[in-house]
């Protein structure tokens, strides 16, 4: 008999264990999503301007290439139609169970039982795809309570909240904020953008996919995957060498000095936005709008310390700005890797407490004294220079490689000297990156441990994915 399967979440990664699973005949399986949707992140950050950094045809599946991206960038409602597209084709929407959350996991008797509000089930393995940007962090600030205005995280986008003729205050300058803050900026009548750290930012060469491209790019035989493959090579041939400090580290900072120049004339707005640590040592901003929106004179970077929100808006060292909606874009609770889920393993041992140094798996996926747990997107997986899709396939696959064992033996657990060993060579590979150079980021749990990001080539970790399962884990 196949292995039961409980998938968590319907974001990229459960969708693909899901189609997989459904591709090699195993319908045993059921995706437990909390919200009443599909499409995990995808479907919670609908900002305006909302979108991936990743090429469209490189992010998305290798087995469902889409002649249908309308720019080279794709945008949060395409994405999010993408997905919706996979699930209908591959037949797989009838497996989930939407508006289920998963409230804890416990492994008992050679199998794992899921406990939802519903009741308690079942399953032989448990795939965990919750990702890892799915709760949002808001800042410890004192005083967020008092504000009299409206405020909300920009990964809950108020759409009901029309921004036109306000005072607005965002609270941080990541990726997101660099998206919705030229679309936002036009419309208010003053914006105060709170920077605690400048972000490097290098230019977005976005464009849109005219009607004869896209019928190329699906009657053309090959076209779409060639593209596809150029697009990976050189993110791997240029942009991995820069995050591990290599050849193109610095053109990477020369391109990035150069569009900060071009598009920030003023010497005293770009001394604020040049940043003091490598680039990538945080998540590299592309866009090209962001610089822009800032020189516009409805708008301010502000770099005083934030000594609390007040009722009417936002008190810095200088005093007081004024605003009646604050919109906070701080990311989300990265590091907190399957949480608020309660996974207990063999003997009772909690996830939480084992990881209380930083979470880590084997590959990203296996974790000792967890048997028959498969994790899609976890520690240490993530990536700075390409598509994530391409991790969870690799994941997906190592996963799909252990079913037969587990069928066979009835549990599979990685060993503990194999953990130890993995945790000893990314340790190593860590130290030739770039992330530890001097900045805070959400790759790092808060005592400085980089528990989010891969270290090396994606090349390198197909290969050790690929790998048969053995003799990492042990069986039975």
């Amino acid at each position: 008999m196949a292995p039961r399967v409980a998938i968590t979440g319907a974001g990229f990664g459960g969708l693909c264990m899901a189609i997989q699973l459904e591709r090699a005949g195993l319908s045993s399986y059921t995706v437990f999503e909390k919200a009443g949707d599909l499409g995990g992140t995808w479907r919670d950050n609908s900002y305006p301007g909302a979108g991936c950094d990743i090429p469209s045809h490189l992010y998305s599946y290798s087995f469902e290439k889409y002649a249908s991206w309308t720019r080279r960038y794709p945008e949060q409602p395409e994405i999010l139609g993408y997905l919706e597209h996979c699930a209908d084709k591959y037949d797989v929407m009838r497996k989930i169970r939407f508006n289920t959350e998963v409230l804890s996991a416990t492994f008992a008797d050679a199998s794992w039982r899921i406990r939802t509000a519903g009741g308690t089930e079942t399953f032989d393995v448990l795939v965990m795809g919750v990702g890892q940007l799915n709760r949002p962090r808001m800042p410890d600030i004192p005083g967020i309570d008092d504000f009299e205005g409206t405020s909300f995280h920009s990964a809950r986008w108020n759409h009901d909240h029309d921004l036109a003729g306000r005072r607005v205050a965002v609270i941080g300058n990541g990726s997101s904020a660099a998206q919705f803050i030229p679309r936002i900026a036009e419309r208010v009548e003053h914006l105060d953008v709170f920077q605690r750290t400048p972000n490097w930012v290098i230019p977005k060469p976005d464009a849109a996919f005219g009607p004869l491209t896209r019928l190329a790019f699906h009657y053309v035989p090959g076209l779409q995957r060639a593209y596809r493959e150029w697009i990976y090579r050189y993110a791997e041939g240029t942009l991995y060498p820069a995050l591990a400090q290599g050849w193109s580290a610095g053109l990477l900072k020369k391109r990035a000095m150069d569009h900060l120049r071009d598009q920030v004339p003023d010497p005293e707005l770009r001394d604020k936005l040049t940043p003091g640590y490598p680039p990538g040592c945080k998540r590299v901003v592309i866009d090209s709008t962001f610089y822009p929106a800032l020189t516009r004179p409805n708008v301010d970077v502000v770099t005083d310390g934030i000594v609390r929100v007040a009722a009417k808006g936002v008190e810095t060292a200088e005093g007081l700005r004024e605003a009646d909606t604050i919109i906070f874009a701080t990311g989300f609770r990265s590091t907190e890797f399957l949480s608020p889920i309660q996974v207990q393993g063999r003997d009772g041992v909690s996830l939480a407490r084992q990881w209380g140094g930083g979470a880590e798996a084997y590959l990203g996926i296996s974790v000792p004294r967890f048997p028959n747990l498969f994790l899609l997107y976890g520690p240490n997986t993530n990536l700075g220079h390409n598509s994530i899709i391409f991790m969870i396939e690799c994941q997906v696959n190592h996963v799909l490689s252990c079913l037969p064992y587990i069928r066979k033996h009835g549990t599979m657990e990685v060993r503990p000297e194999a953990m130890a060993a993995w945790t000893r060579q990314l340790d190593a590979a860590m130290g030739r990156m770039v992330w530890g150079n001097g900045c805070q980021s959400w790759y790092k749990t808060a005592e400085g441990r980089v528990t989010n990001n891969w270290p090396g080539p994606t090349t390198l970790y197909r290969r050790l994915t690929a790998r048969p399962p053995l003799p990492a884990y042990s069986l039975g």
